[in-house]
């Protein structure tokens, strides 16, 4: 297993591999086991740190909703870091997760796609690179030398998309910023860039944009250094090994049609989501290219 508590892991340019998430999972080191059968009773649906989870109203009503279309108990299942989510999606160990187009694209072989939410019209997000408000400066390469903050190894717009530009333009994150760190969450990039604990930061532009609604006097400390080309929105994923059950084609149907639900609705308006939409793996080919990018460079 790569070592997540070591925060200049990831720029060893090592992806993780199915055999590192299943050997967690076996080993439990990831996660507790799950009691034997409790798969067939319990849906369990899984939210990473690009979820925005810290709002309880949010996720009861998220729970309510899922429960009354899909049918059934829904356990919604939150860890600190994609890797241990992902790892339960890919071993089977949950049903469905909210995940990130990195990782999707690392293990897209083991997963199907469900639905990728839509965000002021379209399935498409962007990264930004942001830094402290009174900094003069306009562009990402002034950026050099920085204590940047990263979101999580497994991100693609708080990590891998600044990985890629700067192996684009054959630089290394680890000799580019004079150190880096990761913060297991969006919104511990702009805390961590608004405090002053990080000179710059890369973070998921959807969240920074809810968070300049929910909590503009931090976000305010806080400036738009870049932002990248629009991308895959994270989407909502399903091993292929529950292809067959039927509640994954119910959470499908339940998503699509959850703005023409009250209760999906009240999701919708917590989330700053227009709704939900299925889609294709094409729709993360950029990510793709930006994966093979950085493999390329080393």
């Amino acid at each position: 297993m790569r070592n997540l508590g070591n925060p200049h892991r990831a720029t060893d340019g090592v992806p993780i591999t199915r055999r590192d998430l299943i050997a967690a999972a076996v080993s439990g080191a990831v996660f507790a086991p799950v009691a034997l059968g409790a798969e067939e009773e319990t849906f369990k649906f899984g939210l990473t740190p690009v979820f925005l989870s810290n709002d309880l109203e949010l996720l009861g009503h998220l729970r309510s909703y899922l429960s009354a279309r899909i049918g059934g108990r829904i356990e919604l299942v939150t860890r600190r870091t994609y890797q241990e989510i992902t790892a339960l999606l890919v071993s089977g160990q949950i049903q469905s997760a909210w995940i990130c187009g990195y990782p999707y694209v690392q293990f897209k072989a083991d997963l199907d796609l469900v639905a990728a939410p839509v965000w002021h019209g379209k399935p498409l997000y962007q990264s930004y690179l942001i830094a402290s408000a009174d900094r003069k400066v306009d562009d990402w390469a002034g950026l050099k030398g920085d204590v940047h903050a990263f979101s999580d190894p497994d991100s693609n717009s708080g990590f891998l998309v600044t990985r890629a530009l700067l192996a684009e333009n054959r630089q290394l994150a680890g000799r580019f910023f004079a150190r880096s760190f990761f913060t297991y969450g969006h919104r511990n990039v702009i805390r961590a860039v608004a405090s002053g604990l990080a000179q710059s930061g890369s973070v998921d532009g959807y969240v920074y944009e809810v968070m300049r609604e929910t909590e503009p006097d931090l976000v305010k400390q806080t400036r738009i250094v870049r932002k990248s080309e629009w991308l895959g929105f994270p989407p909502i994923a399903s091993p292929k090994s529950v292809a067959s059950d039927r509640r994954v084609r119910a959470l499908q149907q339940a998503l699509i049609s959850m703005q023409d639900d009250a209760e999906g609705r009240k999701v919708l308006a917590l989330l700053r989501l227009d709704g939900f939409v299925a889609t294709g793996p094409s729709h993360f080919d950029a990510i793709a290219a930006k994966v093979e990018t950085v493999r390329q460079f080393g």
